[in-house]
């Protein structure tokens, strides 16, 4: 804790001979401090950033892209349909007033793209079928309207994943990692649907199992190259592409990989090194990918929802209720219940997720917390989407801040019973796999 002025005067006056100095060895890419692993270099690309021609790629996947980064969020995704059309068909107004005025109206969310797109004189028109289902962040679905002016960073290579109809369609299974250079902690996920930008962290990168071409035509996406180097090394015919997609799954969960090549993960794209049983690593993240992929209709846990204060009203009482005219005394008027105050809260000491001051659901495993993609549990991040937050666009505060807890509890309530499921199964897996790295050589 001395001053620079200590720490420079103890320089002066100390011969430098007798200064005791560490040897630090710098790793292949220079790094001399935070030395990552070198051994990291000798294992097989997923992708290759530097070749453009597919057909000479020595890498597994051929097509990869960041996640979609729209520049306007709040305008283009919504939990609620209907709202987002409305959204839309406002902003698509505003746009077009703008056109015709040649002034832009700040009421909508301008970037350099769209900005491009007005002084080109191009008209917008809203279409119902651009709507799609996008994977907001781990396990959260959102609306998201696939216009390509509206969308900052909507790529030909999105449309290789999801098939270049308008509308991003087409089915596909994808891979999203923390892309490299962030400050996010690893994370990893799976999806059917489009992915966004921030669904793992500062960036998304993904890896799809299939790409599409302008035709619609389906190839697939891990390469005849990578295929060659899993049958080759394993000296097995019988490996699939569908294998290495769910092998590459598999190592990317492992803990003691992302421990080990954890430096190596903030500073570039994952490597996959062979792992002895090549079989078996497939066979875990094919029951891993089947968890993340179909959350929705997995069963639920069976966690004890608890009610405070709420009393189910008999079937009769609830058909005089609704025959009570609106002119009535207020003494014949049934009372007006209060809405619960939202909570979204854990106790994991307790096993309780704590949904509003009406609801607490009981009997989480403390396992269920365990499974985390980044700094939070799977169970958390559903919570953290679904509060009822003020939006940070103006107009959108003003004019479309319609979301309420209440309207999406009780699908929060099956969800949460489903993720329970998912994450304790998750790390049944997960903790089948070893607790140290150990590879193949070449």
């Amino acid at each position: 804790m001395d001053t620079a002025e200590d720490k420079l005067g103890f320089i002066r006056s100390v011969s430098f001979r007798e200064l005791d100095f560490q040897h630090i060895r710098p790793d292949i890419k220079n790094n001399w401090i935070n030395l990552a692993e070198n051994e990291f270099d000798n294992f097989i690309h997923l992708i290759d950033k530097q070749t453009k021609d597919e057909n000479s790629r020595q890498s597994i996947f051929a097509l990869f892209s960041r996640g979609i980064e729209t520049g306007r969020d709040e305008w283009v995704y919504d939990f609620s349909e209907i709202n987002l059309e409305n959204k839309l068909k406002f902003f698509i107004d505003v746009y077009s007033q703008s056109i015709r005025n040649k002034k832009n109206d700040f009421k909508i969310k301008w970037n350099s793209s769209l900005k491009t797109h007005a002084e080109n004189q191009l008209q917008l028109t809203y279409n119902k079928n651009l709507i799609v289902h996008a994977a907001w962040r781990p396990f959260t679905r959102k609306h998201f309207y696939g216009e390509k002016a509206l969308n900052h960073r909507l790529t030909q290579n999105h449309y290789g994943m999801y098939g270049y109809s308008p509308a991003l369609k087409s089915e596909n299974s994808v891979i999203c990692c923390t892309d490299a250079g962030t400050q996010s902690p690893f994370m990893v996920t799976a999806t059917h649907n489009v992915p966004d930008l921030h669904l793992v962290g500062t960036a998304a990168q993904c890896l799809s199992l299939y790409r599409y071409d302008e035709n619609g035509k389906r190839i697939d996406n891990i390469t005849d190259w990578g295929l060659t180097q899993f049958q080759t090394h394993y000296n097995d015919p019988s490996i699939t592409k569908l294998d290495i997609f769910h092998y590459t799954y598999a190592v990317l969960h492992h803990p003691a990989y992302r421990t080990k090549y954890e430096l190596n993960l903030k500073r570039e794209f994952p490597r996959l090194p062979f792992y002895a049983d090549f079989h078996q690593w497939a066979t875990w993240g094919k029951d891993l990918m089947d968890l993340h992929l179909n959350y929705e209709t997995i069963e639920p846990y069976g966690l004890q929802r608890v009610d405070v204060g709420r009393k189910k009203p008999a079937s009769d009482t609830l058909l005089q209720a609704t025959l009570i005219p609106i002119d009535a005394p207020d003494s014949a008027k049934p009372i007006k219940r209060t809405t619960p105050k939202v909570k979204l809260k854990t106790d994991k000491i307790e096993g309780k997720i704590i949904l509003d001051t009406e609801t607490t659901l009981e009997g989480i495993p403390a396992l269920a917390w365990d499974y985390k993609l980044g700094n939070r549990s799977a169970l958390e991040w559903i919570l953290d989407q679904y509060k009822e937050k003020k939006p940070r666009d103006p107009t959108i505060a003003k004019l479309f801040n319609t979301y309420k807890f209440a309207d999406y509890k009780e699908k929060v309530i099956d969800l949460l019973d489903r993720i329970c499921t998912v994450s304790v199964r998750t790390m049944e897996i997960i903790q089948q796999m070893p607790d140290t790295v150990e590879h193949q050589g070449d």
